[in-house]
């Protein structure tokens, strides 16, 4: 199709003096003289091939060829207008799309509160919600089909990306109501030595993974893993089946289970990170909206629990 080279100061004078019918009319309406109003359109019709307007004295109509034109002509100063608008609101970052990975365990956390202040602030932003754990996040950013990603214990060698802590929260154990360490308030972690454990696969966040058995290996000995789950959510249900027990970063103690017992470590000292990563030198101006937005309003830590005696 043939791209028709058209001044827009051109179509701007027709659609005008279509409304207007009137040279002088019209003209004021622009701001400009009677004379170059006239050029402007000769040098349309000049295009187009045919006359747009009959100019009688003290009258001027529409030909066919003009209303033929208008329908389109303010179609196309509508959409350029509409279009300039998107631009400058994407450009300053109040529309878009934004793209977030997140693990599902900060659904318990960080993520409600984050996006409930992030879309009263930017209403006409986009969020595309993309649930995945850690080492997929890392791999979606570099791929650039994630923005912004909230993840658990980024890796500390990661060069590319640019990482925030937003959250950090103690471990907790995790065991199936009957079982013997259950009654207690807390747990030391010697005595899961003989318990199976349910964790997610290192595959799904190496560092935190690695945490885990670190703990346990400075406790005395080396978990047995009797099953593998990739989410929390269903870590919970395995160990609520007897499966096995496990650590867990203290909100998961949102998760209620009727057969699920969370009891506070010895030693406690040991925390979790949440941070918030992105491409270093991104500048997506809704990557910084986020991050200040983090910054402005503090994710909510969880919530306390009592425990029993």
């Amino acid at each position: 199709m043939e791209r028709p080279e058209l001044a827009l100061p051109q179509l701007h004078a027709f659609v005008v003096l279509a409304e207007e019918l009137h040279f002088g009319h019209a003209a004021a309406r622009l701001g400009i003289a009677q004379p170059p109003l006239s050029q402007q359109i000769r040098r349309l019709e000049d295009k187009v091939g045919h006359a747009l307007f009959t100019r009688e004295p003290g009258r001027v109509t529409l030909t066919p060829a003009g209303r033929a034109l208008l329908p389109a002509a303010r179609r196309a100063l509508t959409d350029l207008a509409d279009g300039l608008a998107t631009a400058r609101a994407v450009g300053g970052g109040r529309a878009g799309r934004l793209r977030i990975g997140f693990a599902a365990s900060l659904a318990l956390t960080v993520l409600p509160g984050l996006l409930r202040t992030f879309r009263q602030r930017f209403p006409g932003v986009h969020l595309d919600i993309r649930e995945m754990t850690t080492a997929p996040q890392i791999a979606a950013l570099h791929d650039k089909t994630i923005d912004i990603g909230l993840l658990r214990e980024p890796p500390a060698d990661e060069t590319e990306l640019g990482f925030r802590t937003v959250l950090s929260e103690p471990f907790v154990a995790v065991l199936p109501s009957a079982h013997p360490r259950a009654a207690h308030r807390t747990v030391r972690l010697a005595q899961l030595a003989d318990s199976p454990f349910v964790l997610l696969p290192r595959t799904a966040g190496p560092t935190l993974y690695d945490q885990i058995v670190g703990l346990c290996a400075a406790a005395g000995f080396t978990p047995r893993i009797a099953q593998h789950a990739v989410e929390w959510n269903t870590v919970c249900a395995l160990v609520e089946t007897g499966l096995g027990v496990s650590l867990a970063p203290a909100s998961i103690r949102r998760i209620r289970l009727e057969g699920v017992a969370f009891r506070r470590i010895e030693p406690g000292t040991a925390r979790t990170r949440v941070a918030v990563a992105w491409r270093a030198g991104d500048r997506n101006p809704l990557v910084a909206h986020l991050l200040s937005t983090i910054s402005q309003d503090p994710p909510d830590r969880p919530a306390r629990r009592r425990r029993p005696s």
